[in-house]
């Protein structure tokens, strides 16, 4: 098994509750089990600001599929979930991004590993520091990047 860490966002509907949803679907997979949960964070939009505040979280996989495979399961459950991409960084019933598959670095036209713009998104890594502490993604520490990005607007839901 493959330690993976994933994030995941909703801004439309029951927003808590399409993440929770996403997860019990990703632990249904064969070959895929939910190890660990983050909190929930209530975050503000990102890159396109024109909408709903969000619910961000991440989760640690533990997995048999190759990191192409688990892409393609993310993908099936945003579309199953009622995903549709109409404008970049748009509103969504659920997002749910591959940001690293036990440290492989890769790159093709599908996958980027680690996720090209993780060390850069505080509503990210907030959440991961929470589950994986002693993570380094490109020789940087998850919990110090975090910290540096820390913004008072992400708020933990209890």
């Amino acid at each position: 098994m493959r330690r993976a860490y994933i994030s995941l966002g909703s801004n439309m509907g029951d927003k808590r509750g399409n993440i929770a949803l996403a997860l019990e679907h990703l632990d249904a997979i064969t070959g895929i089990h939910v190890a660990a949960r983050s909190h929930d964070y209530r975050t503000p939009p990102w890159g396109d600001t024109d909408q709903d505040w969000f619910i961000n979280a991440c989760a640690a996989l533990d997995t048999s599929l190759t990191p192409e495979a688990l892409l393609v399961a993310c993908l099936a459950i945003e579309t199953r979930m009622g995903r549709i991409r109409t404008r970049k960084w748009g509103p969504r019933v659920i997002d749910i991004d591959l940001l690293d598959y036990d440290g492989l670095t890769l790159i093709s036209n599908d996958l980027t590993l680690p996720h090209p713009h993780l060390m850069e998104r505080a509503f990210v890594l907030i959440p991961l520091a929470e589950i994986a502490s002693d993570l380094m993604i490109s020789g940087r520490s998850v919990t110090a990047t975090a910290h540096a990005l820390a913004d008072p607007a992400i708020i933990p839901y209890d």
